[in-house]
């Protein structure tokens, strides 16, 4: 196995903790995509059991044996995210740093094909990254890419009036709170929000 990925991922885990929001939901058993967020996060438990089983007191044959199997799994899913987007855990580890410059995540996510939920999300929280960015990202199917969107201090006028009608998800009560949001959209907002707030109270 290759022993980067172990030192990686111990990395990933502490800067980035994976959300109940990265496992799309379907109605249907075998019917959910394998986007990345799913392959990495099965990787992130597969290393954890990996880890488990050396830190324990197993007898050295049934050790053999099941780390053989769990580093097949590690390198299978391995395989699989860069089969998604190449180079995969580079690119991850350039977007988990803060330093990482606009003009490199806006390449990435140009790059990334939109199955790539984990890299992309990670862009769309990233300090730097810049409007024009976050106005492609903000038309991305991944639910949590938009909310990001939403929120995000760098976002322009343009993509948070288009975000606030998204007909999806209610991304408006992000937007009304974004700074950058047009002041009377911002006002008409945060009016719906406390008209909610009244209705609500008086039930």
């Amino acid at each position: 196995m290759n022993w980067q990925i172990r030192q990686q991922s111990s990395v990933y885990l502490s800067e980035v903790e994976m959300r109940r929001s990265d496992l799309v939901q379907t109605e249907n058993k075998n019917s959910t995509p394998r986007t990345t967020q799913i392959v990495f996060g099965e990787r992130q438990h597969l290393l954890r059991v990996l880890d488990s089983l050396e830190s324990t007191q197993v007898p050295q044959v049934r050790l053999a044996q099941e780390r053989r199997i769990l580093e097949e799994l590690i390198h299978e899913r391995t395989k699989e995210l860069n089969f998604i987007n190449s180079s995969w855990d580079e690119k991850v580890g350039v977007v988990l740093n803060a330093d990482s410059k606009a003009e490199m995540l806006d390449k990435l996510a140009r790059e990334a094909p939109d199955s790539d939920y984990y890299l992309l999300r990670l862009i769309s929280e990233h300090p730097k990254v810049n409007s024009k960015t976050l106005s492609r990202l903000a038309k991305h199917p991944y639910a949590a890419i938009r909310e990001n969107v939403a929120r995000h201090p760098n976002a322009d006028s343009t993509t948070l009036a288009w975000l606030s009608r998204d007909r999806s998800q209610p991304l408006w009560y992000l937007v009304a709170f974004n700074p950058n949001t047009p002041a009377a959209l911002r006002r008409k907002l945060q009016e719906r929000l406390r008209k909610l707030g009244q209705t609500t109270s008086s039930k």
